[in-house]
């Protein structure tokens, strides 16, 4: 199956030499590079996220293979969706599934099934492949999409994502795709995005789903980011850095009510 883009020259441009220069305004070439297991990326229009987004991947050095976990936005297909073959396609070209981590990632999971619908209107990892392409043109993904559901489902999907990477024995790096706080004025988005990172960095999946039910928390990167922490920690991840935060209103100059957007790394050692 081909997965064509369905939102080029809407959340990003639609022509290859415009997509390119504006990656090269948001990707900084001369960043550190760190050996991540796993980083959060927002997902919203470029304009809006894209230096956040930018941020987070120069920091990034790259595997062979990138899992891209975003949330459901459609509703369509299967609740916890693999796209297990393929290729997808962007104005810079098109970007291979790694059929077989795919597969494996089904084969171990009692939740995650082989789907396609889920993905063919959905632009929570559509958005994130250009990021991947400019860097590595090579880069092979595997596109996850995950309905709201219990942490449970969440934690034994990120259980079997790393079990599948150690059998493979796979160069992988976890990104999950997700915003933050939405359409709230911008000190209450901070504040409650700021509860949601810390519970991040201190790698805490249980916490950030407590804060994330108890201050009613509009953040759809939960899920992803549910599913990549106990993946990363299965993985020998131990810390965590919030690279870039900002908001909607940083680019629109309307503060009154915003999107939150962070970026976040994962990593093996370090503070």
């Amino acid at each position: 199956m081909i997965r064509e883009a369905v939102v080029a020259g809407y959340f990003y441009p639609g022509s290859a030499k415009e997509l390119k220069a504006t990656l090269a305004k948001y990707i900084d070439k001369s960043a550190l590079k760190e050996e991540v297991v796993g980083l959060l990326m927002p997902h919203a229009g470029y304009q809006y996220s894209g230096a956040v987004a930018g941020a987070a991947i120069s920091r990034v050095k790259f595997k062979d293979t990138f899992i891209i976990i975003g949330p459901s936005h459609s509703g369509l297909g299967q609740p916890y969706s693999i796209m297990p073959e393929g290729t997808w396609q962007t104005p810079l070209g098109e970007v291979e599934v790694d059929a077989e981590l795919a597969q494996k990632i089904i084969e171990l999971s009692k939740y995650a099934e082989a789907d396609y619908a889920a993905h063919e209107n959905e632009h929570a990892v559509e958005v994130q492949i250009p990021f991947l392409q400019y860097i590595k043109p090579d880069v092979k993904i595997v596109p996850i999409i995950l309905a709201g559901t219990s942490a449970d489902i969440y934690k034994e999907i990120g259980h079997a994502i790393a079990k599948a990477i150690v059998t493979l024995k796979r160069g992988v790096v976890i990104l999950a795709s997700g915003d933050m706080t939405h359409y709230e004025p911008a000190e209450t988005a901070r504040d409650k995005d700021m509860k949601a990172v810390e519970a991040m960095l201190a790698l805490d999946e249980d916490e950030l789903t407590r804060r994330y039910k108890n201050l009613r928390m509009t953040i759809c990167a939960h899920g992803p980011v549910v599913t990549l922490i106990t993946a990363a920690k299965d993985l020998g991840a131990t810390s965590a850095e919030l690279v870039k935060y900002q908001n909607s209103g940083d680019d629109t100059g309307d503060y009154s009510s915003v999107v939150g957007y962070a970026g976040v790394i994962f990593k093996k050692g370090g503070t």
